[in-house]
């Protein structure tokens, strides 16, 4: 890794996590712009990393941890070493070496479980904080010792983020896309949730760069999804017919209490539009757009 430049104009952004699927797509996404942005990617395994010298950048972002597990099998002490320590100690290396801002990705979950099936869960500015699991609390306590760190030389700017998806992205989407293109049924089960494209997430990443950005953001699609209407989008881009089953609201309801996929696929838990929103436009895609540019990949694939 090289850690000094003597360019003054191009902004130079390390992303811990070599294989992290946000911190790879920012970095693809920046490289639209070569004149103005100049990234690189660190692994923070082991600890040769902590040899490594951060001067010479602007800005670093913190995508390196332990994704949620539903089993959370790797225990309390694993979410924590890695998702609140290792954060915290590589924003105090970034700190020291003179990094002017740092960008730490939490998440939607920090405010709990999704709502069952049937009921809307809304989080506004003032909802309290309610982490479940080591996950969720990891993420928490990492925002609080990072927020510590926060001085007028070093900003400390943390995302919020929903779910994040788009072409080669892990997770629930993957598994609802595959399900919609070749299940002949689905469920007729509405639900609120706020997702990201991993598109608009990268815009807002280089708008928080772009503006030295600091404090809580919590960017989203500029509209809901509702896994219906997802999953008909794609069976429908797949030149798909899918037929919607009725009355299915009770037995997913039941099922959700011991299934985490059933509480996330069919649950509501969604940001306040106004809590989202920025100056500058990040949502450069719609829902549908977002959709079928995901899907389009794989059929090229």
């Amino acid at each position: 890794m090289r850690a000094f430049f003597v360019d003054n104009i191009m902004k130079k952004i390390l992303v811990t996590g070599l294989h992290s699927y946000t911190g790879s797509s920012v970095r693809e996404y920046l490289s639209s712009w070569p004149d103005d942005y100049h990234s690189e990617a660190i692994t923070l395994r082991g600890c040769s990393w902590k040899s490594e010298s951060f001067r010479g950048f602007d800005t670093v972002i913190h995508t390196a941890g332990i994704a949620h597990d539903n089993s959370e099998s790797g225990g309390a002490e694993a979410y924590y070493s890695v998702n609140s320590k290792l954060a915290f100690d590589t924003a105090l290396k970034a700190m020291k070496d003179g990094v002017k801002q740092f960008i730490f990705l939490s998440s939607s979950t920090v405010y709990g479980k999704s709502s069952p099936p049937g009921q809307v869960k809304i989080i506004k500015r003032d909802s309290p904080l309610n982490p479940c699991g080591y996950y969720a609390d990891s993420k928490v306590r990492a925002e609080n010792l990072l927020m510590s760190l926060e001085s007028e030389n070093f900003k400390v700017c943390i995302l919020r983020c929903p779910m994040i998806y788009g072409r080669n992205s892990r997770g629930n989407y993957p598994i609802l896309s595959k399900f919609a293109r070749f299940s002949p049924v689905f469920p007729n089960v509405h639900n609120t949730r706020s997702m990201l494209y991993v598109k608009n997430f990268s815009h807002f990443i280089k708008l928080m760069i772009d503006n030295d950005e600091r404090g809580i953001f919590w960017p989203q699609n500029g509209e809901y999804s509702d896994i219906v209407k997802i999953v008909k989008l794609i069976a429908g881009y797949h030149k798909r017919d899918i037929f919607l089953l009725p009355l299915c609201n009770l037995p997913l309801k039941f099922l959700s209490r011991y299934s985490m996929f059933i509480s996330k696929a069919f649950g509501s838990l969604a940001y306040d539009m106004d809590l989202s929103s920025y100056h500058e436009n990040y949502r450069l895609y719609t829902l549908s757009e977002s959709i079928k540019e995901s899907e389009n990949f794989l059929i090229k694939k």
